[in-house]
């Protein structure tokens, strides 16, 4: 009785249905089975499938690279050595579900004459048979994760999932990983194509730690792919979708990057030894998230030597600022609304700065925001090539900052949504004061842009 027919039969008895199979065909071992599905694949998912050592893995590739195979794979093979136990499938949509993941999943199990029983109500779930027993896979759908409630899993694997909400896949990744425990080998694992600086890249690159791992594989990577696929994409999709659709990389898809002249490789350099130098300090105030950067400037050059990061208020950062540089002279570039509030209500954030020694440098009002970013991009790469901004690679939260921040697609003004404002912030009232052409009359009415 062949695969296919087992399937059939079970919607309506999946117990008769294997007892029958049983009777007729030996069940393959799982040792059969995984030396089976190991023998055709491709490098990138041979490594996506044999990594059991990580409890966080993801695969992230181009289109065409096969990731629904991969992720297939993936999870009979966690099967095999999860007889007993049950794990999970998840696509984003239940369409998705139903087109593309039970499709791929009733094809490979054909192919690989594994024999399975499919139960579609209430909701869907394979239970494939092995010789040493069964293992129960549940399909369900990321937003509607909250169904998870309760089980016990020893896997958990995604689609496509950085086409979802960023936020609605971190719960939807919280909620499976609090649900691995059980089983021979526990792991959350994921196939998606990269769309920006979403949970993929949250998950596996920006939070990477030892018990996290990250393949990447490019559409090129696939030898069976059609002649002209990757020909026609290249000749319909700008550079930064070719970067993410074809190499598997994380690039901003957002309208527009806001610091678009911020290069990695040309503004982030070690620094030389500053230590008798001024300080200058640029201040973006929050309450529970203060944050500053620290410079020097050399000659017609700024050097980012460090930067202070998610302070509670204005006192913990002065307090912070005199530890790290004790007996240094430091100018501070606050935003300028801080003489007229503070983040702890005593006194306004400016008299607090003075009242540590530190001499505000700010106008009484803070300049345009298309001038602020304009004095910012000049420095970073100016149209003579010059690079006059330097930032040391201590300085992360600045460098994410700088590469991630993107323009609200509704407004047009650089987006305060993701957080990504607050370093570029600080950085922008240092860099307009310090270096404009019009800081001599900043926050005074000139009628003039330099934009």
């Amino acid at each position: 009785m062949s695969t296919s027919l087992i399937a059939g039969i079970c919607d309506v008895e999946p117990l008769m249905a294997y007892a029958t199979a049983a009777s007729i065909n030996r069940l393959p071992t799982v040792e059969e089975v995984k030396s089976k599905i190991l023998d055709g694949l491709l490098p990138h998912q041979t490594a996506f499938c044999s990594d059991i050592e990580h409890r966080k893995l993801g695969l992230v590739c181009g289109f065409g690279a096969g990731k629904t195979h991969a992720l297939v794979s993936k999870a009979i093979i966690l099967a095999c050595m999860n007889v007993g136990f049950v794990s999970a499938l998840f696509e984003p949509t239940a369409p998705m579900l139903r087109d593309i993941l039970q499709r791929t999943m009733n094809d490979l199990l054909d192919e690989w004459d594994i024999p399975f029983s499919f139960r579609a109500s209430p909701l869907p779930e394979y239970t494939l048979h092995f010789g040493e027993g069964n293992h129960t896979i549940l399909l369900r759908t990321m937003l509607t994760y909250q169904r998870l409630r309760g089980q016990n899993l020893c896997c958990v694997g995604f689609d496509e999932a950085d086409t979802i909400p960023t936020y609605d896949a971190e719960q939807a990744t919280i909620m499976a990983l609090a649900r691995l425990r059980s089983g021979n080998v526990q792991q959350l694992y994921a196939a998606t194509t990269p769309e920006g600086y979403g949970w993929a890249f949250n998950t596996f690159e920006k939070n990477a730690g030892e018990d996290t791992g990250l393949i990447r594989a490019r559409t090129a990577d696939n030898p069976y792919l059609p002649d002209g696929f990757i020909d026609s994409l290249k000749a319909n999709y700008p550079d930064n979708l070719i970067l993410a659709y074809l190499e598997g990389r994380f690039v901003n898809l957002s309208t527009g990057t806001v610091y678009s002249r911020f290069s990695r490789d040309r503004n982030v350099i070690e620094p030389e030894d500053y230590s008798e130098e001024p300080l200058l300090m640029g201040i973006d105030f929050n309450i529970d998230n203060t944050n500053a950067v620290i410079g020097v400037r050399d000659g017609n050059k700024l050097v980012i030597i460090d930067e202070l990061t998610g302070l509670y208020d204005t006192d913990a950062l002065c307090k912070e600022a005199q530890r790290r540089y004790p007996n240094r002279r430091i100018r501070a570039f606050p935003d300028a609304s801080g003489g007229n509030r503070s983040t702890n209500a005593a006194k306004t954030d400016i008299a607090i700065l003075e009242s540590y020694g530190f001499p505000n440098c700010s106008g009484k009002s803070n300049p345009p925001v298309k001038d602020r970013v304009a004095s910012v991009n000049a420095l970073l790469l100016n149209s003579k090539e010059e690079v006059r901004l330097e930032i040391a690679p201590c300085c992360r939260k600045l460098i994410e900052c700088l590469e991630l921040q993107s323009y609200d697609e509704k407004t047009g003004d650089p987006d305060k949504q993701n957080g990504y404002d607050h370093m570029n912030d600080a950085l922008g009232y240092m860099v307009y004061r310090e270096f404009s052409l019009l800081y001599a009359r900043a926050g005074k009415g000139t009628g003039i842009r330099i934009y």
